[in-house]
């Protein structure tokens, strides 16, 4: 029988200060950004801050051994997601301990590798290797993976080229090599109202969108059928689903609007631009129907995120990097879908590997197990002896 491990209480310390951030992705995260900062400030580590547009949020990117040898990017988001109408037993901003487990929103999703990296930092500056280090904290990742992408665009404009980059989502410690791309999109057809007992004056936009919605289902049965299956995956191939809905403002109008919102998970070498094409050339059929009656009948698509999937070999460096850190074999594909992608896109050989479960994120009572948490240190301990 193997022995359980515990965190260590620095490391227990650290994921309770970053769980104290309400980092929702509605919010800000530079109270945390600039407590990170001042961290780092203490051991002589520069940090790199990229703002979105309202300036409220913010990445930090920083080099542990500045002048050193580019070496591996610990990456981590710093969102989470909402606690509202969830049952949770506990604060989920407090770190709760209880049956080996620590509860509390971002425990598992991903603040307790964050905290794992962060404990790293003097360790590895005592240990005076001839690579650098690089920690990556993005915001928006919950919503698009939106925030990482400036980060990259910001490492490319000053001429930094990290040799890999472990992306630390929760898999258990268990090095992840491929996962499918996530891609959102919004529909918005405009109609025109009238008086339900004059169907024929009026067009419906919740009717019109709804065969949109049809034919987006018949495009994921389809997939279901012909495409070329992956079994790393469970589900082996890719899929789309319509989300969200809204319109209407009565069941006696011939409603005017309707909006819903669509995602399409493919597999890493599926294109989501053809079936975005696809389903708007459909949408492009139906409008001369529309426009018969109304002359300003419209449909309009939005392209709202997209998040590239990961597509590694099991012979790649890093993956086998990563799985003698976390002394477990590299173990396959995930459907969800990491920033991994992004990375591996900017040309940075990227895994995906950290402490907990990822079917506890989202969850109430988010928790993420103490074991785990040592597991990573081990992580992090044999990185700073093997750089």
């Amino acid at each position: 029988m193997s022995t359980m491990l515990t965190a260590s209480h620095k490391l227990l310390d650290l994921l309770a200060q970053l769980v104290s951030f309400k980092t929702i992705s509605r919010d800000s995260n530079l109270e945390l950004i600039m407590w990170v900062k001042a961290y780092l400030d203490q051991y002589g580590v520069e940090s790199r801050l990229t703002y979105d547009s309202t300036g409220k949020k913010a990445n930090l990117f920083a080099t542990v051994g500045k002048g050193k040898n580019p070496g591996i990017i610990l990456s981590g988001h710093t969102d989470v997601v909402p606690v509202e109408g969830q049952d949770w037993h506990t604060d989920p901003f407090v770190t709760t301990i209880k049956d080996g487990r620590v509860y509390a929103r971002g425990a598992a999703d991903m603040k307790g590798y964050i905290a794992a990296a962060l404990l790293a930092v003097p360790e590895y500056l005592a240990a005076n290797q001839d690579t650098a280090l690089h920690l990556a904290l993005s915001y928006d990742e919950e919503v698009g993976c939106l925030g990482v992408r400036s980060l990259i665009r910001d490492l490319e404009e000053i001429g930094l080229k990290p040799a890999s980059c472990i992306v630390g989502e929760p898999t258990l410690m268990q090095p992840i090599i491929a996962h499918k791309g996530t891609h959102r999109f919004r529909c918005c057809v405009r109609g025109r109202e009238a008086h339900s007992s004059y169907t024929t004056q009026g067009v419906n936009a919740i009717e019109y969108a709804s065969k949109i919605v049809v034919y987006i289902r018949d495009i994921a049965d389809r997939l279901s059928k012909q495409e070329q299956r992956d079994n790393a995956y469970t589900v082996p191939y890719s899929t789309l689903q319509t989300g969200l809905m809204r319109g209407g403002l009565a069941t006696n109008i011939v409603p005017r609007d309707c909006e819903f919102q669509f995602e399409a998970r493919t597999l890493p070498n599926m294109k989501a631009d053809s079936l975005y094409q696809e389903i708007q050339d459909y949408a492009a059929s139906l409008l001369p129907q529309m426009l018969a009656v109304e002359p300003l009948a419209r449909i309009d698509f939005e392209w709202l995120a997209s998040a590239p999937g990961l597509q590694m070999q099991e012979s790649d460096a890093i993956v086998q990097f990563a799985a003698r850190l976390a002394g477990n074999p590299p173990s396959g594909a995930v459907s969800y879908g990491t920033e991994a992608g992004l990375f591996q896109e900017a040309g940075i050989p990227t895994v995906v590997c950290g402490p907990g479960s990822i079917e506890q994120a989202h969850t109430p009572n988010e928790y993420v197990e103490l074991d785990q948490l040592a597991q990573c240190e081990v992580f992090m301990q044999r990185l700073i002896t093997s750089m």
